[in-house]
């Protein structure tokens, strides 16, 4: 019983803090550079508010420009992970919203419909918490039929970088490297469409999440 009460002490109070300094030690070293920002700026504009479509693969590297968007709330899953995380990021600034599509999903989607009126910008890790890898889920297309705006598709690439032996092969971009943040073409959903509508829309964000990563670095190596 102590044993279990001292590890939920140190995963809930210690190793979040110790993980937010470790994020803005590395991310202090970041070189990054934002790509097509108007398709961001624009919306932000004219909408007021919009969804960051990102891969969870690519999360850590957002961390680095999530906290310039506040306010900006994020869907994370209810398990022991999520709970880890999400004391990262509301530590950071971000505002946590806990739920999936198998635990506190309708909860969450209230929640982010009511902070999406509020002004709040949206992240959303499109494929997770647990794959597969590259696969939109369609609690994207729900949240921006709920919350009643835009999906900007969202990549983060890094020219160095670790890779985990997680499912996604999750990424974490190494001290000093060049770091890419590069925004697509909204992409709208209305909130009457039917199942082959809703398909299509998703395989329209994942096409244009895999597009964002094309030709990528030689665009920009003359340049950095």
């Amino acid at each position: 019983m102590i044993k279990r009460v001292l590890s939920q002490f140190l995963y809930r109070h210690i190793l979040p803090y110790v993980g937010l300094l470790a994020v803005r030690i590395i991310s202090l070293t970041y070189r990054v550079r934002f790509l097509d920002p108007e398709n961001e700026s624009d919306i932000v504009h004219s909408v007021g508010s919009l969804i960051y479509a990102e891969w969870h693969q690519r999360f850590f590297p957002a961390i680095t420009f999530l906290p310039s968007r506040k306010p900006i709330a994020i869907m994370i899953s209810q398990s022991r992970d999520g709970e880890f995380i999400s004391r990262i990021v509301d530590m950071l600034g971000t505002v946590p919203v806990r739920g999936s599509s198998s635990r506190g999903g309708s909860e969450a989607l209230s929640k982010l419909k009511e902070l999406a009126s509020s002004g709040y910008k949206i992240c959303h890790l499109v494929d997770g918490p647990k794959g597969p890898f590259g696969v939109v889920k369609p609690g994207l297309l729900r949240i921006a039929q709920v919350a009643g705006i835009p999906i900007v598709p969202t990549i983060t690439s890094a020219q160095k970088r670790w890779v985990l032996k997680s499912w996604d092969k999750f990424m974490v971009p190494k001290p000093f490297s060049r770091v890419i943040i590069r925004f697509g073409d909204a992409i709208y959903v209305a909130p009457d469409l039917n199942e082959e509508q809703m398909e299509e829309k998703r395989l329209l964000v994942e096409q244009r999440l895999k597009e964002l990563f094309s030709g990528l670095w030689p665009r920009l190596s003359p340049v950095m």
